[in-house]
């Protein structure tokens, strides 16, 4: 860990990398906690601990707009090719300051460390995704902050930040899950492109991440379980309480049930709309 950086506790060091502006530093901050934690090296938290951010700590670029303006990409070009890793990248930050955000909000509940274990391992992936695509970004003559992003995800985790079960039912159970449904096929197109090297990058990227669909639902059903209540019932209520628009079909339904995560959860919320 950096010496500038005295990290005593896994929620600390969870805000610390939150809080960082600088995304080399925001990566490497998160996988040394990660490894610290693992190690039983830290305390889950600590008196000390700084308070929570509202929003991570960001680069001046890129340019946040509404999802609705992001431009449509082929795949048959460069340009194209980097906008869709561009927009990878930005889904990859995110990804690392919601598990980050997972842990430190929810550190007081009672929840077995395993709980905590899972979530690291979900950022520690999440960082490793982002320099990687980032890497590819830069091979390509491109950097993240280039184009323009979309804030969307983010909005997702304020508006469950005082529910951890719903905060697992929109995150890892819809966010994550939808990547599950779409990358099978930007993989194809990135192959028949000719990238090998970006759909090699999206390989990895998509094993990890039923991993991390895995970690939440097993979650949800424990406190589902805990608090008697039927997990696929209770995913529809909040779902509906707390995301803005149908789910998105087509499902990817055997890597989702390898997820642990069956149609019963998400298939009768395709029509569902509170928008």
């Amino acid at each position: 860990m950096n010496a500038d950086l005295d990290i005593i506790s896994l929620r600390g060091g969870a805000i610390a990398a939150m809080g960082e502006v600088d995304l080399d530093r925001k990566t490497e901050i998160t996988q040394q906690t990660a490894g610290r934690w693992f190690a039983r090296k830290l305390s889950l938290r600590s008196p000390l601990d700084p308070g929570l951010p509202d929003r991570p700590g960001r680069p001046e670029r890129p340019e946040l707009i509404p999802p609705k303006q992001m431009e449509k990409r082929s795949l048959h070009s460069v340009r194209g090719r980097v906008a869709l890793l561009h927009a990878i990248a930005h889904i990859e930050l995110n990804a690392v300051d919601l598990a980050l955000d997972i842990v430190a909000r929810f550190a007081t509940e009672p929840v077995p460390n395993s709980f905590f274990d899972g979530w690291m391992q979900v950022a520690f992936e999440e960082a490793k995704h982002f320099r990687l695509v980032r890497k590819r970004l830069k091979d390509l003559g491109a950097d993240y902050g280039d184009l323009p992003a979309h804030d969307g995800l983010w909005q997702a985790a304020h508006a469950t930040r005082n529910d951890l079960t719903a905060r697992l039912a929109v995150v890892p159970l819809i966010l994550e899950a939808r990547g599950l449904d779409v990358t099978p096929a930007l993989q194809a197109k990135m192959r028949e492109s000719g990238d090998l090297e970006s759909a090699a990058v999206l390989d990895l990227i998509y094993n990890d991440e039923k991993g991390h669909v895995a970690i939440g639902a097993k979650w949800f059903r424990f406190l589902c379980a805990r608090e008697k209540r039927d997990p696929a019932r209770t995913f529809h209520e909040l779902v509906r309480a707390n995301f803005r628009g149908p789910l998105k079909a087509p499902f990817n339904d055997i890597a989702r049930a390898e997820a642990g995560l069956t149609p019963s959860f998400y298939r009768s919320l395709t029509a569902t709309s509170n928008a």
